[in-house]
């Protein structure tokens, strides 16, 4: 299959090219390097700097490869950011998806996977969480991704033959078990990198954001899934699409680790010493979000593999103190 990764050069985005590639597919690869970096692609492959809202231009890539599919993970996801800046995630999140969705509609392009979060949920009052769960979203991150996935939806019905699939997932961790890639964001927010930062001497502290959430330790509790068991996962949904079909799952392992459950493993895992503060609450976190993630087992048979939290920051640890300067050395 001919697939367009949008965002390819970002963390998810990489992963998932080099599971796409493992399956046998051709994978041409687009992303603006506005946070993504050139370095975590294959030097062979297809690639077109490109902003997705750049209709003619994603239209243009759609024809000349023959796109069969577009799995689309380009977009911006710091929660924080989005509630301090909420038009650039309009503008990008949704913007940008709705410029893509109008190349596809004009193309031969009849599948799309969309890279969704569980954000679109807001702070459900039931846990696990399971697709049927309403959708109030509390940020605007959240809020761009479930206008995307509106949209998504609406030109199913009009769009003869166009599968669909909406994957919404939780806290990504991990890097490439061959430590070929690894995970850099800038500014970095994720625990995980966080902490790894930390422990090298390049951040003078871990804060953790709230200790007095109505959780067990009081610490916000998230759902941690590998990247490549999400990449994997996205490569199955969509071999498994058919002309029409629309398909909705969470991604996630079932349970959740909270902030100082993740700090603590750290710690059992990193030969050096960092230093943890209590800081306030940041604004838009639910202080609970895990999956449930029955649906997809049952109709696919995919399930998370590497749900040991030890040994995907054991991992993660590798790669980042055999990469200081992650991609930017």
């Amino acid at each position: 299959m001919n697939v367009l990764v949008t965002g390819a050069a970002g963390y998810i985005g990489s992963h998932a090219v080099q599971a796409l590639l493992r399956g046998g597919h051709q994978v041409v690869t687009l992303d603006n390097l506005s946070r993504g970096h050139r370095a975590t692609l294959p030097p062979k492959l297809p690639f077109v700097e490109m902003d997705v809202r750049d209709t003619s231009g994603v239209l243009e890539v759609l024809q000349r490869y023959r796109i069969d599919c577009v799995m689309h993970f380009a977009a911006l996801a710091f929660v924080g950011e989005s509630v301090e800046k909420p038009l650039i995630y309009y503008d990008n999140n949704t913007g940008g998806t709705l410029s893509l969705l109008s190349a596809i509609s004009q193309s031969e392009c009849r599948k799309f996977v969309f890279s969704s979060t569980c954000a679109t949920y807001g702070e459900p009052t039931t846990m696990p969480i399971h697709e049927g769960v309403p959708q109030y979203p509390i940020n605007p991150y959240g809020a761009s991704k479930l206008f995307s996935e509106r949209m998504i939806r609406e030109l199913r019905t009009v769009l003869p033959g166009f599968a669909i699939a909406l994957l919404r997932y939780f806290n990504v961790a991990g890097v490439a078990s061959d430590g070929s890639l690894g995970e850099h964001h800038d500014p970095e927010t994720h625990l995980i990198p966080v902490i790894m930062q930390a422990a090298l001497g390049q951040r003078e502290k871990v804060i953790l954001f709230g200790d007095d959430y109505p959780t067990p330790d009081g610490t916000c509790v998230r759902d941690y899934v590998n990247v490549e068991d999400l990449v994997e996962a996205h490569v199955a949904v969509m071999q498994s699409l058919k002309p029409g079909d629309e398909r909705i799952y969470n991604l996630g392992i079932g349970r959740g680790y909270s902030v100082k459950e993740i700090i603590d493993a750290a710690r059992g895992v990193i030969d050096q010493p960092f230093t943890v503060e209590v800081g306030p609450r940041r604004q838009g976190d639910p202080p609970e979000l895990y999956s449930n993630p029955a649906k997809v087992f049952n109709e696919l048979g995919w399930q998370a593999s590497r749900t040991d939290i030890a040994k995907t920051i054991e991992g993660a640890w590798r790669w980042f103190r055999d990469h200081p300067n992650r991609y930017s050395e």
